[in-house]
C-alpha cells in the first residue's frame, strides 16, 4: 500500500475521522432526546449552520447534532474564534428546544448545564480532571498549569437555544495557539478515541438536560446550580471581570447565584453578581496562584 503523502488528509494517522455510522447507532434511538447526527469534514461554524436550520421554514427538530472534523470560522464566547488542525479536537453544535415548561429566564442556564455535562463526561470517559472557568470555559491542568481546554457557546433562535462545543482533544503542543491553551493529550487523558469522548459529552447533555427540563429549569431543584459550583475553578479566587462596554470589577467570587450570574465580594464589603463578562484569575484567597 503506498503511504499518505505529507499533505494527504489521511496523513495524520493519530486522527482517524468519526465513525458516523457508529456514533448514529449508539445515540439516536427511542426516547434519546437526539433525534439527528451528521458529521461534515469542514464547515465555517456548527452554531451558523445549526441556528439557521433551526429558523428555517420547517426547523430543524429538538436533538439534531452537528459535528465537523474541522473549523474554519469557529467562533467562542465574545466574538473570538476557535481554530485547530483537522480531527484534533471535537467541534459539534446541539439544537434545543426548551418549550413552554421551561421560562425563558432560566435559559440562560443551559450553557452552564452544557459545562457541567462536558466535564462530568471528560472526568468519566477520559479519566482527567476537568474544572469550569465561569461562565462556560473548560480547564485542564497541564503540568501545574490550568490551561484552558474547550468552550461553550449559546445562541437562541426564536424558540431554539443552539449550544456549541469546542474541545481541544490530541492538539499537541506546538499546535497551540497561544500558550495558556491545553488539550486532553497534554492533560494526560487516558482516552484520546474522540467516538467514545463524543458519545459520553452527548450522553451527559442528556442526562442533564432531562434533570433540568423536569425541574421547570429550575437549577436548584435540578441540582444543576449545586454541581456548576462544585465544578467551578472560578470560585474562592480573587477574579477580575472585565464587563461589556469598558470597566472592571475585582473581587472574590463567591457564589453562582439562582440566574446564573457569578457573585463578587469586593472591597467595598458588597456582593455584587455579574452577568456577563471576561472573567480573569487572579489568585486562591489563600494566596495560592
Amino acid at each position: 500500500m503506498t503511504p499518505p503523502s505529507a499533505g494527504s488528509h489521511w496523513s495524520d494517522l493519530d486522527r482517524p475521522p468519526l465513525n458516523v455510522t457508529a456514533l448514529r447507532r449508539g445515540l439516536i434511538r427511542p426516547g434519546s432526546l437526539w433525534t439527528s447526527l451528521d458529521v461534515v469534514a469542514r464547515t465555517g461554524s456548527t452554531n451558523t449552520d445549526l441556528v439557521e436550520a433551526a429558523s428555517a421554514a420547517a426547523g430543524k427538530a429538538e436533538g439534531a447534532v452537528l459535528v465537523a472534523e474541522e473549523q474554519s470560522s469557529g467562533r467562542g464566547r465574545l466574538d473570538r474564534t476557535w481554530s485547530a488542525p483537522a480531527r484534533s479536537g471535537l467541534f459539534f453544535s446541539v439544537l434545543l428546544r426548551p418549550g413552554a415548561g421551561v421560562p425563558a429566564e432560566r435559559w440562560g442556564w443551559l450553557p452552564l448545564l452544557a459545562g457541567v455535562a462536558t466535564a462530568s463526561a471528560l472526568s468519566r470517559a477520559a479519566g482527567v480532571d476537568t474544572a469550569l472557568k465561569w461562565p462556560n470555559d473548560l480547564l485542564v491542568t497541564v503540568g501545574e498549569e490550568e490551561r484552558k481546554t474547550g468552550g461553550i457557546l449559546a445562541e437562541r433562535t426564536g424558540d431554539a437555544v443552539v449550544i456549541g462545543i469546542g474541545l481541544n482533544v490530541s492538539l499537541r503542543a506546538d499546535e497551540l495557539p497561544v500558550p495558556t491553551a491545553g488539550s486532553l493529550a497534554l492533560a494526560g487523558a487516558q482516552v484520546l478515541d474522540r467516538d467514545p469522548l463524543l458519545r459520553a459529552v452527548l450522553r451527559s447533555l442528556e442526562e442533564w438536560y432531562g434533570l433540568w427540563r423536569d425541574a421547570g429549569g429550575d437549577p436548584a431543584r435540578s441540582r444543576l446550580q449545586e454541581a456548576y459550583a462544585a465544578g467551578c475553578a472560578t470560585l474562592g479566587r480573587n477574579v477580575r471581570a472585565e464587563l461589556p462596554g469598558g470597566g472592571e470589577l475585582v473581587g472574590e467570587a463567591v457564589a453562582v447565584d439562582g440566574d446564573g450570574r457569578l457573585v463578587l465580594a469586593t472591597g467595598d464589603g458588597v456582593q455584587r453578581p455579574v452577568g456577563a463578562g471576561d472573567i480573569v484569575h487572579l489568585r486562591s484567597v489563600g494566596g495560592a496562584g
